[in-house]
């Protein structure tokens, strides 16, 4: 009996691209929910839309690999959002039937949600965490920033980032882990370096923001949710990694003044203290003290605690400002950026003018060992203090002038943090053009345009060091041998070639030095010939130039195509960074031109 072969029918089973990748829609009809709480999912589990190679119902799809939807179908969240969505009918019900009662009750007792294990299961390391926080930092930043609009974005949710934010900051202030800042026109940027990890982030200018209709507040507060999660509980690591208790409890006189900052440096200092003369003096079991009598059996532990806190720190002490210079029980080893930074402005005290953007100088001053305070209720030290050292201002100061301090523009202390060291005030003095704030996170030679104010700094910094500077980009034993930093990518094939044609010049100069100094001592008469060595050199360098160029030509020649076409897209990209240097620089030189016109 001859058997035949299975006759299968297109269609009934699919191999490949169409048995690996699924549509939204068809996502969608497998999990049974609606597309605004497919997203949800889709953004709180970390499933993406993927690009098959062969796309089997069209490019105008997007498409979703099978394995995320499993995981998605799985995932015990799910059962939950639609037990919150059917509760959700029933106060609907309620308010229909004119029921208020009942739909104040089931109000009452809406069900809710946690996203530990989904933040478990995304990041099982906290390394994990601290690599993903870019994003998140920066769109807790923003809706901190945001203005409450009803049925759109709710207060409590302005407050819980605000608080997250300044919690943030207070653990970066006080372990000195702030790098670098920039302030540009879409905000302030910030890197911390926190764990051997860089995290990079950007706040909006404190400036009133105006929202429009078409920003689909949805889709950003579903990723808010998953990032304010996230946000705490990297907070509540980090603060327990430091022997700091959290969530902090703030003086609400503090918090009703908008000094957040200073109210969690005061909690700092008040944790520390605790954890160095009493290791019991913060421990909410604590009984006898004046305070417990004062404020009677009704308080909570969290009140007395606050109390506890107050009475350690009096809300009219200098001292318990920003104590970052302080060890802190049980900190991790400090390393060297994070020693230089500490001591940056370390014995200077900082006032700030009321038009000055107060909360961020409040962050970055005390995370590079100032001391700082501000106009208005709950600073810790007034403007007449003879202490402080320099002022910030951001206007011509018209009034009296103190002769012991110095009235400096923001401007200096961003670029003073980002250079390392205290860089003279004449150029950021009140009322005049600051010098060009430079980005710290451009590297001007790789760029092969260094800026002269970058130049500047550099001479600065070397004079500080008590150090001769060499060549831009170029160490003091590579001078010898150019072609190690050809191999080493410090220099490209011109500068090396040229750097060769010098030594090459400078070995001859040499040799007909010698030379001539053995005639002299043999008495035997010499005749000039450095244009003879010159006419030589020249000659030489031509040829070689010939020949490295049709040994480049011959072998870029017998490179595969792909190959070739990635090396001509390099050359173009070489060509077109210095077609762009080479604009920058005819920029200066009219603009030189124009100001020597001007004061001619």
């Amino acid at each position: 009996m001859v058997k035949h072969k299975h006759y299968r029918p297109p269609g009934k089973k699919k191999e490949g691209n169409a048995a690996r990748y699924i549509t939204r829609s068809q996502a969608v009809k497998q999990l049974q929910v609606s597309l605004p709480l497919f997203r949800k999912l889709c953004i709180l589990k970390g499933v993406f839309p993927r690009e098959p190679k062969k796309k089997v119902k069209g490019n105008h799809h997007t498409y979703y690999h099978l394995k995320d939807v499993s995981f998605i179908q799985h995932e015990p969240l799910l059962e939950r959002l639609r037990e919150i969505r059917a509760y959700e009918r029933k106060v609907k019900k309620a308010d229909a039937k004119k029921n208020r009662d009942r739909a104040n009750l089931l109000r009452q007792r809406r069900p809710t949600y946690r996203l530990d294990k989904i933040i478990l299961q995304r990041y099982p390391n906290f390394i994990d965490a601290l690599r993903d926080l870019d994003d998140c930092l920066t769109m807790v930043h923003l809706f901190a920033a945001l203005p409450a609009i009803e049925e759109r974005i709710e207060v409590k949710r302005i407050h819980n980032c605000r608080r997250l934010s300044h919690e943030w900051q207070a653990y970066i202030s006080r372990t000195h882990k702030l790098r670098k800042v920039f302030v540009s026109v879409k905000g302030i940027y910030y890197q911390a370096e926190v764990k051997g990890q860089k995290v990079t982030w950007l706040t909006p200018h404190p400036l009133q923001q105006v929202l429009t209709e078409d920003i689909d507040f949805n889709i950003m507060l579903n990723f808010l949710e998953f990032y304010e999660a996230l946000l705490a509980f990297v907070n509540c690591h980090l603060y327990r990694s430091i022997n700091v208790k959290y969530p902090p409890i703030l003086d609400p006189r503090l918090e009703a003044l908008a000094a957040d900052l200073y109210a969690l440096s005061r909690y700092f200092d008040a944790n520390s203290r605790s954890a160095v003369l009493d290791p019991q003096a913060s421990s909410l079991s604590g009984s006898g003290n004046v305070e417990s009598q004062q404020i009677g059996d009704s308080v909570s532990e969290s009140e007395l605690r606050l109390a506890q806190l107050q009475h350690q720190l009096p809300s009219n002490e200098p001292g318990a400002l920003m104590h970052l210079v302080k060890d802190v029980a049980g900190e991790e080893d400090e390393d060297d950026d994070t020693r230089e930074c500490k001591k940056l402005f370390k014995d200077m005290k900082f006032f700030l003018n009321r038009e000055v953007y107060r909360e961020s100088l409040l962050f970055v001053i005390p995370a590079f060992g100032g001391t700082v305070s501000w106009e208005g209720d709950g600073a810790p030290f007034e403007e007449n203090d003879e202490s402080i050292t320099h002022q910030i201002v951001d206007r011509p100061m018209h009034g009296r002038q103190t002769l012991a301090r110095q009235y400096v523009q923001p401007q200096w202390v961003y670029d003073c943090i980002n250079a390392r060291i205290i860089l003279p005030t004449g150029g950021y003095l009140a009322g005049r053009d600051p010098p060009p704030h430079l980005s710290p996170f451009v590297d001007n030679e790789a760029e092969g345009y260094v800026p002269d104010y970058a130049e500047t700094i550099k001479q600065w910094k070397a004079a500080g060091r008590s150090e001769v500077l060499p060549l831009p980009g170029v160490g003091k034993e590579d001078l010898e041998d150019p072609q190690n930093l050809l191999a080493e990518g410090v220099i490209d094939r011109a500068k090396a070639k040229e750097a060769v044609e010098k030594k090459k010049k400078m070995m001859a100069l040499e040799k007909q030095y010698h030379d001539e100094l053995n005639k002299e001592l043999h008495g035997v008469p010499h005749s000039s010939s450095v244009s003879n060595i010159d006419n030589h050199i020249s000659g030489k360098e031509t040829e070689d130039k010939e020949e490295f160029d049709d040994d480049s030509e011959l072998a870029k020649l017998t490179l595969p195509r792909k190959k070739r076409g990635k090396l001509e897209a390099i050359e173009k990209g070489i060509k077109r960074k210095k077609d762009h240097i080479d604009v920058i620089r005819e920029r200066k030189r009219k603009l030189r031109e124009s100001q020597k016109s001007k004061e001619g």
